[in-house]
């Protein structure tokens, strides 16, 4: 399970992403694998700037860099990444 943070600061816990259609469902598109911290990763949107998506203020401040569109946050022990 992970958290989905929208742009506009809405988070929704316990997003089920028990696959791949679900989570690009979520993000709006194909995934990238971002990582936050040694705990800790996001999925975003890989085409995010392309598609002129909003700045994920909430996501921002976590991953320390600017962020765009809706992501899933993810605990590192939670997810398989292979």
């Amino acid at each position: 399970m992970a958290d989905l943070i929208k742009t506009d600061g809405k988070i929704i816990r316990d997003v089920d992403i028990s696959s791949l259609e679900k989570i690009q469902a979520h993000v709006g598109g194909y995934i990238e694998y971002c990582p936050v911290d040694a705990h800790s990763f996001m999925y975003v949107d890989e085409e995010g700037l392309l598609k002129h998506r909003d700045i994920n203020p909430k996501a921002s401040d976590i991953a320390g860099r600017i962020v765009v569109g809706d992501v899933l946050l993810c605990l590192n022990d939670e997810v398989d990444h292979e």
